[in-house]
């Protein structure tokens, strides 16, 4: 097609060749365009020009069309700018003109806004609070004060020794602790277990166990299940990939099983942070293997992921919830869940957490649960901040760590061969 065809620029060139012209009705004079200004009322055939008053521009240059003003502050091309979105110094909830955000932030097109994502904070994703910290949007959502005046009691020492764990010497205990480099901290700290059906836990548990070709219990699991199942506060210090998930996961599902069901509007019965959505998710699927077998529902609360179905599982009622504390505080603030019910309360890498600066959003979601709750902190290092946040929310806990030191040969190896050098032996190796 040839972009010069003078057809394109000719208004009857469509008649013309359309052989069906009764059609197009009568046919509509053509007007020259006048250059320049145009005479007060119009002339013959000529439409008035448009009325400028009462939409904020300028007057009318010689009673015509303005004059075309190039913006004081230029055109400007790019991402952020003075308050994004369509329209002028505006965009979709400016002060100017209405919209879904507000505080004239929005992304689109406009003048002085550039085309990319602008924000009344001079860039960024916008939002209300002028497209600044995420962080500091979580400290301005309030939660409302709880009262734990009348708490209802509830039952979570759920722990059966098995007779054959009760009838092992404590030099047995010692032996098959210091095996797998297992210690623990603690008033009356319980045996550890040596086999699955030693932790009296649901056969479903155990059908899923088999079905997953897990041999033995870890070493973290092995103490720590019978240290939860009774129901204290629980530190584990443990690696990544230690087992710890199920460590809490299964005595989470023993102790929902114990508990009244949920009535309509209930929040949940165990709650688990975690720092990351990755984290999370990988969470919610351990969790769904086991809980689909025992009609316990469960979901998974983060960011970066659309709200509604997040919202539709809270209201439906789960017993778990899986959350980072980012999207759990605007949850929070936005009365989609309630902590009320909550009675068992997991911080997965607490380390990780307080790295990741989540201290005071841990704290505020905390206040909402109740104070008589079994809390377990998992940790893969045991820094002083991370001690000093289990001192506040922890209360007369076990305390249990499996710490594996790898290649311990030639590290002793290597500390004998630095003392050699050190003193003065090898001089021609050192």
């Amino acid at each position: 097609m040839n972009p010069y065809d003078n057809r394109y620029s000719d208004p009857d060139s469509y008649r013309h060749r359309h052989h069906r012209s009764d059609l197009m009705g009568q046919k509509t004079p053509v007007v020259p365009t006048m250059i320049g200004p145009v005479p007060h009322g119009g002339g013959a055939g000529v439409p008035p020009p448009p009325s400028f008053a009462g939409r904020g521009g300028p007057p009318p240059v010689g009673g015509g069309y303005p004059a075309f003003e190039r913006p004081s502050s230029g055109f400007s091309v790019g991402r952020g700018g003075g308050g994004g979105g369509r329209g002028f110094s505006g965009g979709r909830g400016s002060n100017f003109h209405g919209g879904d955000r507000r505080n004239d932030a929005g992304r689109g097109r406009g003048w002085n806004s550039g085309s990319g994502r602008g924000g009344g904070g001079g860039g960024g994703r916008g939002g209300r609070f002028g497209g600044g910290d995420p962080r500091r949007e979580l400290d301005n959502i309030a939660l409302p004060k709880q009262d734990f005046g009348d708490l209802v009691p509830f039952e979570k020492n759920l722990y059966f020794e098995n007779p054959s764990i009760r009838a092992m010497s404590e030099h047995e205990v010692v032996t098959f602790r210091a095996r797998r480099e297992i210690t623990v901290e603690g008033h009356d700290v319980p045996r550890p277990i040596r086999i699955f059906h030693e932790a009296n836990f649901p056969d479903y548990c155990l059908q899923v166990i088999a079905k997953l070709g897990f041999v033995e219990p870890t070493p973290i699991q092995a103490q720590g299940w019978p240290m939860a199942l009774k129901g204290r506060d629980l530190i584990g210090i443990a690696e990544t990939g230690s087992g710890k998930t199920l460590a809490y996961l299964l005595p989470a599902f023993v102790h929902v099983a114990a508990q009244p069901r949920l009535a309509h509007g209930d929040g949940p019965i165990v709650l688990v942070l975690a720092p990351t959505r990755e984290l999370a998710v990988q969470i919610q699927e351990e969790a769904l293997k086991f809980g689909s077998k025992a009609n316990i529902r469960s979901t998974c609360i983060y960011g970066g992921a659309p709200k509604g179905p997040q919202i539709r599982d809270l209201q439906r009622g789960v017993e778990i919830v899986i959350a980072t504390p980012g999207r759990l505080i605007d949850m929070l603030g936005a009365q989609h869940v309630n902590l009320r019910r909550v009675t068992y309360l997991v911080l997965d890498e607490a380390d990780r957490m307080l790295d990741m600066g989540f201290e005071p959003q841990i704290r505020k979601i905390v206040s909402q649960i109740r104070p008589d709750r079994q809390t377990l902190y998992w940790s893969a290092t045991w820094p002083r901040e991370v001690e000093a946040l289990a001192r506040h929310f922890l209360h007369n806990p076990y305390k249990v760590s499996v710490i594996v030191v790898p290649n311990c040969h030639h590290i002793s190896v290597l500390g004998l061969l630095l003392f050699a050098c050190y003193k003065g032996m090898f001089t021609q190796y050192c």
